[in-house]
C-alpha cells in the first residue's frame, strides 16, 4: 500500500504539467501578433516585374497598416481579404482584383490575383537621341547602351495599355541605375506612346563637367617637327571634336579616342609615303592635353640648328663659324643599324659639309658612330650614351689628329636642348634646336 503512494503522486504530477503546457500553448498561440506583413500578385496574364514589385510593395503596406501588431487570432482572413482587395482595387488602373487570400501569421501572407481590363503592350521599340555629340562620340555612347531596350521591355510588355502609370517610377529608376552602371557620363530622358507596340524616344544628353579646350602637340624624334605642321590643322580639327564630351566619359574611352587620332594622322596623304606611326596621348580635363608622336622605323630623318656661347680659342682653324644647320637623313638597316649622310651649313658662308656614316646600338642606349667627312678627308669615332630620358653624353675623336671633343646635354623640351661641350683647347656652351 505505502508503495502505491508514491506512484500516484507521480501520476497527479505527470497531469498537472500536461495539463500547464496546453494552458500555455493556447495562451501563447492567443497571445501571438502579427508582426510582419507580405504581399504576392498573381496575374492572369504575366505582370512586368517592376510593376508587380511596385504592386506588392502597396498590397503590402495596406496589409500592414490593416494587421500589424493585432493579435493573430482576432484577425479575419475573409474581412480583411475583402477590405484589401477593395483598396487595391480603387488604386488600380488597368487591372481588376479577381480573388484575395490572407494567411493570418505573425509573417501574414496576402496573395492577390489580378486582371487586365483589355490589351497589353506586346512589344517595344527605342528610338535614341544622344544630344551634341559628333558621330564618332555618338557611336560609342550608342554601343554602351546597346542593351537599352530590355529596360523597358522588362517594365512595358505585357502592361494593360492604361497601367503604364504603374510603371513610370519604377521605370525611371531602372533606366537610371542601367545609366549608372553603363553610362554614368550622360543623363537620359523619354516619352512614350502606348499602344501594343510601345514607342519610346529616349533622349541622351551629357553631365558636366565637360572638355572645353584642347591642347595640342605634335613631335617627332626621326622626322623634322616642321614636317607635321602639314597636318596640324586636320589633327586640331580631329582633337576638337571632343570638345563638349564628358571629361569621365574621354577617360573611360581614352585608348579608343587616342587609337582613332592616330589612325586619321598616318592616314594623311603626306605622311603615309613615309611609313610613319603615330602614337596619341590624351590627359583628360576640361583644359585637354593631347600629345601626338609619330615616328618611322625605316628612315631618321632630323634638321637641327645650334649656336656656340663662349667659344673663344684660337685654335679652331677655318672653323669659327657659331652658328649652323645640320641636315640629317638615315636609312634603318635594321632596328639597331643606320645608314646616313649629314650635311651642315652656316649663314656667314655658303659652303656646306657633307659626311657619312654608320650607326649602331651596341647595347641599351648606348651607340657607336662611324663617320667620314668627305670635305676635309678624316675619319672620327663617336659613341654617346642616354643617362636619362632628359641627359646625354657623347664623346668624338678624329683619327687623323687625335682630337677629341666632350658633350653633356640636356632636353629642356623637344624643340631646345642646352649642352656643355669641352676639347682639348677649349670649353664652351651651346644651344641646340630641333625643327
Amino acid at each position: 500500500m505505502q508503495a502505491l503512494v508514491p506512484g500516484r503522486i507521480w501520476a497527479i504530477a505527470l497531469l498537472i504539467f500536461a495539463a500547464f503546457g496546453c494552458f500555455a500553448h493556447t495562451y501563447a498561440a492567443e497571445s501571438s501578433r502579427v508582426e510582419e506583413t507580405a504581399a504576392i500578385v498573381v496575374g492572369e496574364r504575366e505582370i512586368p516585374s517592376i510593376v508587380r514589385a511596385r504592386m506588392e510593395r502597396t498590397v503590402a503596406a495596406i496589409a500592414a497598416e490593416r494587421m500589424e501588431g493585432r493579435v493573430i487570432t482576432t484577425v479575419s482572413a475573409l474581412e480583411e481579404a475583402e477590405i484589401i482587395g477593395t483598396v487595391f482595387d480603387r488604386l488600380l488602373v488597368g487591372y481588376t482584383v479577381t480573388g484575395v487570400d490572407v494567411r493570418p501569421a505573425q509573417r501574414t501572407e496576402v496573395i492577390i490575383h489580378l486582371a487586365p481590363w483589355a490589351d497589353t503592350i506586346q512589344g517595344v521599340h527605342v528610338q535614341m537621341a544622344v544630344e551634341g555629340m559628333p558621330a564618332a562620340v555618338e557611336e560609342i555612347v550608342r554601343a554602351d547602351l546597346a542593351g537599352v531596350s530590355t529596360v523597358f521591355s522588362d517594365a512595358l510588355v505585357g502592361l494593360p495599355l492604361a497601367a503604364t502609370d504603374w510603371a513610370t517610377g519604377a521605370l525611371k529608376r531602372s533606366l537610371n541605375a542601367y545609366m549608372d552602371e553603363h553610362l554614368p557620363e550622360f543623363r537620359a530622358d523619354y516619352d512614350i506612346d502606348v499602344d501594343q507596340t510601345a514607342q519610346v524616344r529616349l533622349t541622351v544628353y551629357p553631365r558636366l563637367p565637360v572638355v572645353r579646350i584642347v591642347d595640342l602637340s605634335m613631335r617627332s624624334d626621326t622626322i623634322p617637327n616642321v614636317t607635321l605642321l602639314t597636318q596640324r590643322r586636320a589633327m586640331e580639327t580631329a582633337a576638337n571634336r571632343l570638345v563638349g564630351v564628358p571629361v569621365a566619359f574621354v577617360a573611360r574611352h581614352c585608348s579608343v579616342f587616342e587609337q582613332q587620332l592616330a589612325d586619321s594622322l598616318d592616314g594623311a596623304g603626306g605622311l603615309r609615303r613615309l611609313h610613319l606611326t603615330s602614337q596619341v596621348t590624351i590627359t583628360p580635363g576640361e583644359r585637354m592635353a593631347v600629345m601626338s608622336r609619330t615616328d618611322t622605323m625605316r628612315y631618321r630623318l632630323r634638321l637641327t640648328g645650334w649656336l656656340d656661347i663662349g667659344r673663344t680659342s684660337e685654335n679652331r682653324g677655318w672653323d669659327r663659324r657659331d652658328l649652323h644647320v645640320r641636315l640629317h637623313a638615315g636609312q634603318m638597316l635594321s632596328a639597331r643599324d643606320e645608314l646616313y649622310a649629314e650635311t651642315d651649313a652656316a649663314p656667314e658662308d655658303v659652303r656646306f659639309d657633307w659626311r657619312v656614316g654608320y650607326a649602331r646600338e651596341l647595347f641599351p642606349h648606348f651607340t657607336g658612330d662611324l663617320r667620314y667627312d668627305l670635305r676635309d678627308d678624316r675619319l672620327s669615332v663617336a659613341g654617346s650614351y642616354a643617362l636619362h630620358p632628359r641627359w646625354l653624353v657623347r664623346y668624338e675623336q678624329w683619327t687623323d689628329t687625335g682630337a677629341w671633343e666632350w658633350e653633356l646635354r640636356y632636353k629642356m623640351h623637344d624643340f631646345l636642348s642646352v649642352a656643355a661641350l669641352a676639347d682639348g683647347h677649349d670649353r664652351w656652351l651651346r644651344l641646340i634646336g630641333n625643327f
